[in-house]
């Protein structure tokens, strides 16, 4: 599901082909009596129906999780920028260290919401769990020196910083279940089966319009649904904009 314009030929080349089946034994083995057909029409409201449902809930599902990323983006910008201030409170020099971690931190969290390269990323993570540490450890090690309303502000920032990138990372991993793909797949079939069975000497490009239709809804969640390789992404505005201003501090 990272290959959203793979879905998108997948689900069109499969659809049109259960269309076609369909007609093929509408016309060839058993077509459809007259007095059958009312019956037949009911079903196929009513599947026709349940995929619309399907749809309208998977793209409910994938626009939810696309907000999520972006509020956790917004998230992280804000709990950097706020411990990047509270570093004042530590002495001189550790307070330029922290400050120079934070920019570092900041510039790697930028890179994992723009980079589509795994193996970037990978070492995108690396630094980025190193760097935690590090900025973990220079705010502890000041910790048993500083007055408690002092370490409260200094500790409970950092822990912020860390918290809102787990918390970006688990929105990233939160996408749909196959299962919810493999309903949606199988009740398309269904739909475009009973579409061309019915079909009443239609022209073979009419048998087109149903699967690109679905086609399109399924790209389209895949698409918003893919954090990383889709064209609709998370674009990291609060966290360049930090950097900016840091950089430029």
């Amino acid at each position: 599901m990272d290959l959203p314009i793979l879905v998108f030929v997948l689900s069109l080349v499969v659809l049109w082909f259960s269309t076609t089946l369909g007609a093929f034994f509408g016309e060839r083995l058993r077509p459809l009596k007259e007095e059958e057909r009312e019956d037949f029409g009911v079903v196929q409201a009513a599947i026709l129906t349940l995929l619309s449902l399907l749809i309208g809930f998977a793209f409910s599902m994938a626009v939810s999780r696309y907000d999520q990323r972006k509020n956790y983006e917004e998230a992280e910008a804000t709990a950097i920028g706020a411990e990047y201030v509270r570093a004042d409170l530590l002495p001189g020099s550790d307070a330029a260290r922290v400050r120079d971690l934070l920019r570092n931190y900041l510039d790697q969290r930028v890179l994992f919401y723009e980079t589509r390269d795994e193996r970037q990323l990978e070492r995108i993570n690396a630094s980025t769990a190193q760097l935690e540490t590090e900025l973990w450890s220079a705010v502890e090690a000041r910790a048993a020196a500083l007055p408690p309303p002092v370490v409260a502000l200094a500790v409970s920032g950092m822990n912020d910083v860390l918290n809102s990138q787990g918390y970006a990372q688990a929105a990233w991993w939160n996408r749909i279940p196959v299962a919810a793909w493999g309903l949606m797949a199988a009740v398309a079939i269904c739909c475009n089966l009973l579409i061309g069975h019915g079909a009443r000497r239609m022209g073979r490009h009419l048998f087109l319009v149903l699967p690109v239709a679905v086609s399109i809804s399924f790209f389209l969640i895949a698409d918003i649904d893919s954090p990383r390789k889709g064209l609709i992404r998370v674009q990291p505005q609060n966290l360049i904009s930090l950097s900016q201003s840091l950089h430029t501090h």
